[in-house]
C-alpha cells in the first residue's frame, strides 16, 4: 500500500480564516481596512507589497473565501496575456447571465508582470469585472504601470515580529499531526527566529527540517545548537533560494558605505550567484548613491541610474559587469549623507507645523486683489543684486533661521559651503 505523502509544514499549517491569521494587524486589526473591507462586503482591487513568508497569498485566499467570492490565481512567472483573458472573459460571460459579485484575480508576484500583461488588466478592473488582488515583494512604484496603481490601493505588509513567530511555533507545535507523533518541543527560539527573519514559511521549514534530521530520536527538543547544526548541512537550500537575502543586502549596503570595494563586489556575488533579481541591487545602488555619497560626488547617482538603466535593458549575464563597475565606484567614492539629513530633518519640521505660513513676499500675485494684499510686495530678485544674492529671509518666520542643510568635509562640499558661508554668515558661520 502507498504512503501518503504530506504537503510541506507551511502548507499544513495554512490558515483559513482572520481568527487563525499570524500577523499585519495594521491592516486586519479590529477597524482596519482589510478588516473593515471584509466586515463591509465592498471589496475593491490592491496589491500587497512585502517581504517573503508574511501571509500576502494566505490573506487573498481568506478574503475571497470570507466574501464567498471566487478565487482565481495565476503566477506571473508562467502566466502570459491569453490567461489573464481566460479568466477576464469568463467572468464577464458569468456576469450576464448571474447576479453573483465579482470574482478575485489572485497575481503572485506581480512585479515579473510585464506591461502587456499589466495593460490587459486595466479595463476589468476599472469596470469591476475582476477584483485584483497582486501580490509583489518588490516596489510597486517601479514594478508595477502607472495606470494599474491608480486603480489599486496599495498596503504594505511587514516581516513578522517575534510575537507571530512564537504563535506560529506554538500552534505548529501542539495542533500538527507529525510534530506530535514525533513529540517535538523547543528549548530555545533564538537561532530558529534570526534564520527565518521574519518570514513565517522559512520558520516552518527550518522547523521541518530540524525535525526530520533528528526523526531517529525518541523525543526532538529543538536547541540553537541543533538548528545551527541542521542549516549548515543544509545550507544549499537556503543560499539558491533567497536564504539570507537581507543579511546579504544588509552587508552590501554596508560594504560600499564603509569605502570596502572587496566586500561590496563579494556580496553583491553573492546575491547574484543565489539568483537575486539584478534589478533590485541596481535599485540599491541608486539609494545608496544618494542617501550615502549625495553631494560629496553627484555623479555617483548618475552613473547609479545609469546603471539601473542598462541592467533593465540588458539583463544577465552581462549585466553583472555594470553592477560591479557601479558597486566598486560608489564603494570607492567619497561619502556624504548631509542630503539625506537634511530632507528629514525638514520632513519632520514641516510634520510639526503644516500650517506655516509662506511670507507674503514670497506668494505670487496673478490678480489685483492679491497684489493690493500685499502678495509679493517686498520681494528682491536675486539677479538684479550683486553676486546674484540678496538677503531676504526664505523660511516661514515659525522656522526663521533653522538650519536644515549642513556641508560636510569632503572636496565637493567644501565649495558649497563657502558659497553658504559667503551668503548666510549669520548661520553658516566660519568655524
Amino acid at each position: 500500500m502507498e504512503s501518503t505523502v504530506l504537503a510541506p509544514l507551511p502548507e499544513r499549517m495554512r490558515p483559513h480564516n482572520l481568527s487563525e491569521y499570524v500577523g499585519q494587524k495594521h491592516l486586519v486589526g479590529p477597524g482596519c481596512i482589510l478588516r473593515n473591507m471584509i466586515d463591509s462586503g465592498n471589496l475593491s482591487s490592491f496589491i500587497l507589497w512585502g517581504p517573503p513568508g508574511v501571509g500576502k497569498t494566505t490573506l487573498a485566499r481568506i478574503i475571497a473565501e470570507s466574501l464567498d467570492r471566487e478565487f482565481h490565481t495565476l503566477s506571473a512567472v508562467s502566466a502570459g496575456v491569453k490567461d489573464v483573458r481566460d479568466i477576464i472573459e469568463a467572468a464577464r460571460n458569468k456576469s450576464l447571465f448571474s447576479k453573483s459579485a465579482a470574482p478575485v484575480l489572485f497575481i503572485d508576484e506581480i512585479h515579473r508582470f510585464n506591461k502587456a500583461q499589466q495593460d490587459a488588466l486595466l479595463g476589468a478592473v476599472e469596470a469591476g469585472t475582476v477584483i485584483l488582488i497582486g501580490a509583489t515583494t518588490e516596489n510597486p512604484s517601479f514594478e508595477v504601470i502607472t495606470p494599474l496603481l491608480s486603480r489599486c490601493q496599495v498596503y504594505v505588509l511587514k516581516p513578522l515580529e517575534a510575537g507571530d513567530l512564537q504563535t506560529l511555533l506554538d500552534r505548529a507545535l501542539s495542533t500538527d499531526k507529525v510534530m506530535l507523533e514525533r513529540k517535538v518541543s523547543v528549548a530555545e527560539t533564538e537561532a530558529l527566529f534570526r534564520q527565518s527573519g521574519g518570514d513565517g514559511r522559512k520558520l516552518l521549514n527550518i522547523l521541518e527540517i530540524v525535525v526530520d534530521a533528528n526523526a531517529m530520536l525518541p523525543e526532538i527538543v529543538i536547541d540553537n545548537r541543533m538548528v545551527t547544526e541542521c542549516l549548515q548541512e543544509n545550507v544549499a537550500i537556503y543560499d539558491k533560494g533567497g536564504e539570507m537575502h537581507y543579511d546579504i543586502i544588509s552587508a552590501f549596503i554596508k560594504s560600499v558605505r564603509g569605502s570596502d570595494p572587496n566586500a561590496a563586489v563579494y556580496w553583491m556575488a553573492r546575491m547574484l550567484d543565489g539568483g537575486e533579481d539584478p534589478l533590485f541591487i541596481a535599485r540599491r545602488l541608486c539609494i545608496l548613491a544618494a542617501e550615502d555619497i549625495g553631494l560629496a560626488n553627484p555623479n555617483a547617482l548618475l552613473l547609479a541610474n545609469a546603471t539601473f538603466q542598462i541592467v533593465h535593458t540588458i539583463g544577465m549575464p552581462e549585466a553583472r559587469i555594470p553592477l560591479s563597475e557601479c558597486a566598486i565606484y560608489l564603494a570607492s567614492s567619497p561619502k556624504s549623507n548631509s542630503a539625506y539629513l537634511a530632507i528629514d530633518t525638514a520632513l519632520a519640521a514641516a510634520h510639526s507645523n503644516q500650517t506655516a505660513a509662506v511670507p507674503l513676499y514670497l506668494r505670487n500675485a496673478p490678480t489685483k486683489l492679491m497684489s493690493d494684499l500685499g502678495y509679493a510686495d517686498g520681494y528682491k530678485y536675486a539677479h538684479d543684486f550683486p553676486g546674484h544674492f540678496t538677503d531676504l529671509e526664505f523660511l516661514p518666520k515659525e522656522f526663521s533661521g533653522t538650519v536644515f542643510y549642513s556641508p560636510q568635509e569632503n572636496r565637493h562640499e567644501d565649495s558649497l559651503k563657502a558659497y553658504l558661508q559667503a551668503c548666510w554668515p549669520k548661520y553658516y558661520s566660519k568655524k
